[in-house]
């Protein structure tokens, strides 16, 4: 009797076990289509799962509304049973891949190009040589990307953007924007002395792709008060190269962290202005959630970013 009672209910979670997971991803996204998107099945197919669980144990498991999905109370009672059997299974899974001698697996990360460029790919090139079975994913980003929306393992902010509740590594010394411009542009629109002098030079401008708005730049006067300056000018991007190859044909003044511009100033191809308004800040840091367990490849990763001191 007891062997036949353990069979059913061994039946009863190999027909559920997809639908729990599915139910997982759903109350963790709060969205149907995010869910869809991570668990690669359309989000109509992500539905009829939904309601062909509830339909077998007789419950309402999900509210739904038009902007949001949310656990009922027999939800969430279910998914405090289910999640942390899940985070052991999928823990004890990344144990025995972490076991083997050859890191593998993908990492994704979101980051603006100028990171990607100097910081990012410069060190990772090396490891995906080293390690064949490691692989690197960039997401472009200029939004501070929410990462378990865009299913990313880790992100690439300057330290004091860094979220709360984050693992953050410093990846790259401490830096500056700098506003600089082709030396013709200063021949005819002369030298701005302040950050409001900017409002009579055309600039070119980076728009924040995820909010659609422009950047204001940003200053900092002898007292140390931020001044924040909305610019304008013909030319506008969403990536900061784009800006920089607009700035070298003198299309403008442009607001640009201070490495990027180094090769350009060093050749009198760009000259700074309003360099007493620029002040350092926190650089680069690599950042991923505190509950997160890295995974081989993740660790891989790490080690080759670390800034070592």
């Amino acid at each position: 009797m007891i062997l036949h009672s353990h069979a059913g209910a061994s039946a009863m979670l190999r027909e559920n076990i997809n639908d729990l997971i599915a139910l997982a991803a759903v109350a963790e996204e709060r969205s149907f289509t995010r869910a869809a998107a991570r668990l690669n099945v359309s989000q109509s197919a992500l539905s009829h799962t939904i309601k062909g669980l509830e339909t077998r144990l007789g419950l309402r498991l999900l509210t739904r509304t038009t902007r949001s999905v949310a656990p009922t109370a027999e939800g969430e009672d279910l998914l405090a049973t289910l999640n942390p059997c899940f985070e052991r299974i999928e823990q004890r899974l990344q144990a025995l891949a972490d076991s083997r001698d050859t890191p593998s697996g993908t990492v994704r990360i979101a980051a603006a190009d100028y990171p990607i460029e100097t910081v990012l790919w410069p060190k990772l090139a090396p490891v995906l040589k080293a390690h064949p079975q490691v692989n690197v994913e960039f997401l472009m980003d200029y939004g501070y990307t929410d990462l378990a929306a865009s299913r990313c393992d880790a992100g690439v902010r300057y330290g004091e953007q860094v979220s709360e509740g984050m693992i953050s590594v410093r990846i790259g010394p401490d830096e500056r924007m700098i506003c600089v411009g082709a030396p013709g542009h200063y021949a005819e629109h002369g030298v701005p002395e302040t950050p409001q002098d900017l409002s009579r030079h055309p600039c070119v401008n980076l728009r924040l792709s995820t909010h659609g708005a422009l950047y204001a730049w940003e200053f900092e006067d002898e007292r140390g008060q931020e001044i924040r300056v909305k610019v304008q000018g013909q030319a506008c991007f969403n990536t900061i190269t784009g800006v920089m190859r607009a700035t070298l044909d003198g299309a403008g003044l442009a607001l640009v962290p201070e490495p990027l511009a180094a090769q350009a100033v060093a050749e009198g191809r760009l000259v700074p202005c309003l360099e007493r308004f620029s002040p350092s800040f926190p650089g680069l840091h690599f950042y991923y959630p505190s509950r997160q367990r890295p995974s081989s490849a993740f660790q891989v990763v790490l080690d080759a970013l670390r800034v070592r001191r």
